[in-house]
This record gives structure tokens, sequence and C-alpha cells, in this order.
């Protein structure tokens, strides 16, 4: 069942202890299908089954909603990573690492509004406490992945290596900026392999 049907078919109304989640269902549905500029708080309130004004009664703003969007987007993001990680236990880290890297691209490529609000600049999108909070976890959980295959002394500078890496593709890949005659998995899985690489001979 798609998130539109669940969103739309299954309106709770206004007064119900779920409304806020619907809030935010509906406006991850809105972000999939328009650009951010066009996303309202009327618009999100209709898609929710609700009156326009009932999003007050828990987002003080449409950047309110947004910054809660985008730090759920963080939650679900390093658990992809952390999920990735751990199917590689047993290996050496710089093999989890990879695993996440892997993970990384999977969800910018399944997740593009939501990958957009969570690293894009969005003027209109609130740093709530929430996202703060998940997007420093995020940070830490890189960190700590590098931290694993080069040491703790050089782990904030490597981590930044290996984000620029990856993000850097995701982005190449959602604007659609990737040279044509490439390989898509074979230049992902050779920038994973450089990335890793160029941490450890660093």
């Amino acid at each position: 069942m798609g998130l539109n049907r669940s969103v739309t078919e299954t309106v709770k109304p206004y007064h119900h202890g779920d409304l806020r989640e619907q809030l935010l269902l509906a406006g991850e549905q809105a972000l999939g299908e328009m650009p951010v500029e066009q996303v309202t708080l009327r618009e999100i309130a209709r898609r929710a089954g609700v009156s326009h004004a009932a999003p007050k009664h828990h987002f003080s703003s449409m950047g309110e909603l947004l910054g809660e969007i985008a730090a759920r987007g963080f939650v679900k993001f390093v658990d992809a990573l952390d999920q990735a990680s751990k199917k590689n236990a047993v290996q050496s880290p710089e093999a989890r690492l990879t695993a996440m890297g892997w993970a990384y691209l999977r969800f910018a490529e399944a997740n593009p509004a939501i990958y957009s609000l969570m690293f894009g600049k969005i003027d209109r999108m609130a740093i709530t406490p929430n996202m703060l909070q998940s997007s420093m976890a995020a940070w830490s959980q890189l960190e700590n992945a590098v931290a694993d295959v080069i040491g703790q002394d050089r782990a904030a500078t490597g981590a930044m290596h290996v984000w620029s890496s990856v993000h850097g593709l995701s982005m190449l890949k959602a604007e659609h900026r990737l040279p044509p005659h490439l390989t898509l998995h074979a230049a992902e899985a050779n920038l994973l392999r450089m990335m890793v690489a160029g941490l450890i001979e660093s």
C-alpha cells in the first residue's frame, strides 16, 4: 500500500493523537510530488484531510514542519547505515565503512526529496532541535566508523573525506551529470574503493 493511500484514505479526525504523524506523512508525500517551494501548510492539511488551521496546533510554521521531516529523514538514514554496517560486523572496519557507503548512495537515490532537505540549502526550513540532534547523530556515526579505520586523531577530517565522496556522487546522480559512458554500479564501486583507500593512504 503506497504512501498516498495511507495518508488520503485513512484520514484521522483533527483531534486524533496521530495528527502530527499524519501531517508529517502528508508533508513527505507532497515533497515527493512537487518542488519544496510549492509545498504549504494548507496543501499538507488538505492531504491529511484536516482543516487548513489544524497544522498550527503542531507546527508553528512550514519551516518547522520541514525541519521535522528532515529530522525523521536523518533517523531513517542512520538506521539504514547502521543496518548495513551490522551485516558486515564480522568483517574489517574497511568493509563495514564500504557497506555504509553503499547504504548512503541507496538512501539518497530512494529518497531524493528528503535527502535534499537533509543536506541541501532550504531557506524555508527551520533547524529544529530534533533536526540538530539527529543530524549530529549521523555525523557521529560516520566519524566513529572512520575512526575504526584510521584512528580517532584523524577521524574528523577522514569523515569529511568520506562524506564529500558519497554526497558528491549522490548529487551528480540526482542531477544526471555523470558521463554517459560510465557504468553506474562500477562507478559507485570504484568511488567507494578509492574513498577507503584514500583514507588509509593519507
